[in-house]
């Protein structure tokens, strides 16, 4: 185990589930891993498994069966099960953190205690929608509708590109409840997949990330009770944003995860491994790689860490959480090339997990914001502090 800021900023409990959590990946998700990302089949069984440890119910209220709102328990969860299967672990997030959180921080009692309990223990499989085909990163060009009628909502449009779209019992949908500006005009709604209108296409067949699906939902009349609002009518767009903040702060540790993993191939290998009658790891160039690879992970958690003890409800993390995620990311596509450079051609081929660690890594640059949206977030952010005054 690397990481040496770890021990500084995890208290016992924190050390106790990232023990208990990495037993549970070694016994169930290790020896199937290569399979799930083959087969491209989510694995209903090990996720039935993880809702029996209640790791389904990161970041929900304990009264409701969950872990809890501790982000460090979260990202513990996930970067542990990122080691071997960034794909088991991009459900979890979309299940507990995206489609839970959500309903545990803006539903009203009803909704919490209607579908919490099953989020948090796993018979309630979650998701998220947002993205459509024409409205990306571009979020306020979102076109589904949910027009209020007779004590309903009357939900109508399509969502793409949906984690978790083929197995989930019920989505929280984004969609435009009003004229007027989309940041003024946003509801979010709890649907259920099995309403009448409801349909759901088959999974894209992905590049990485195989085994969790991604598919496109469309929504056809669907009627959706007043009940089933989340929070105030029109207060999506809010909701939205700091829904954004807590995804890129938790889909951070994925991209710990796999750069941690990829250094633990480099350094296997490298010591295992003989050219010219030298170990790999004597040659400095190796050296050179791990040495950097070791110390962005150590920089990149430390930061990760950090943003997640300020993390707070009502606090604007934007600028944050979109430096984790940049960095976590760009750390999780470098880490996992320099695995497969360094096992040469043992890593281009699959009898080995870092040219699938590879493959997953990729989507961190993309999903949930891409690179270049935190980019622009980042800049947007240090540009005004400057003119401020605020930087010099």
């Amino acid at each position: 185990m690397f990481g040496r800021n770890i021990n500084l900023i995890e208290k016992e409990e924190h050390r106790i589930l990232r023990d208990t959590v990495r037993k549970f990946v070694e016994s169930k998700i290790d020896p199937i891993a290569s399979n799930i990302d083959h087969e491209d089949k989510f694995p209903g069984d090990v996720f039935e498994e993880l809702g029996n440890h209640a790791f389904t119910g990161i970041m929900l209220s304990e009264e409701y069966g969950g872990l809890g709102h501790d982000v460090i328990t979260a990202l513990i969860v996930l970067e542990e099960i990122s080691k071997s299967s960034p794909a088991v672990a991009l459900s979890l997030l979309a299940h507990s953190i995206l489609c839970g959180h959500n309903i545990d921080r803006w539903g009203s009692d009803y909704l919490k205690e209607k579908y919490l309990p099953g989020i948090a223990s796993g018979s309630i499989i979650g998701g998220m929608a947002i993205t459509e085909p024409d409205a990306g990163s571009d979020v306020y060009s979102i076109q589904t509708t949910a027009t209020k009628k007779n004590g309903k909502y009357i939900l109508n449009g399509s969502k793409i590109f949906i984690t978790n779209a083929e197995i989930a019992d019920v989505l929280v949908v984004y969609a435009i409840t009003d004229e007027g500006k989309p940041s003024e005009s946003m509801s979010s709604f709890v649907v259920e997949m099995g309403w009448s209108g409801v349909t759901v296409a088959k999974s894209f067949e992905k590049l990485g990330m195989r085994g969790s699906p991604t598919g496109v939902v469309y929504f056809d009349s669907v009627e959706i009770p007043e009940s089933n609002l989340l929070g105030k009518e029109n207060n999506g767009f809010y909701q939205l944003m700091k829904s954004f903040e807590i995804e890129r702060i938790t889909i951070s540790a994925q991209g710990i995860g796999i750069a941690q993993k990829s250094l633990e191939w480099m350094l296997n290998h490298s010591l295992e491994r003989k050219q010219f009658n030298q170990k790999l790891a004597e040659f400095e160039m190796i050296q050179e790689k791990i040495a950097r690879i070791s110390g962005m992970i150590d920089m990149v958690r430390s930061y990760l860490y950090f943003v997640a003890s300020k993390y707070d409800a009502e606090e604007d993390l934007r600028f944050e959480a979109a430096t984790a995620k940049y960095f976590s990311a760009k750390l999780a596509v470098e880490a996992s090339l320099e695995a497969i450079q360094v096992l040469g051609g043992y890593g281009y081929t699959k009898e080995y997990p870092v040219e699938r660690l590879m493959r997953d890594a990729k989507l961190l640059e993309i999903g949930a914001g891409t690179s270049e949206i935190m980019s622009l977030i980042m800049a947007r952010d240090v540009i005004k502090k400057h003119t401020q005054g605020l930087i010099k």
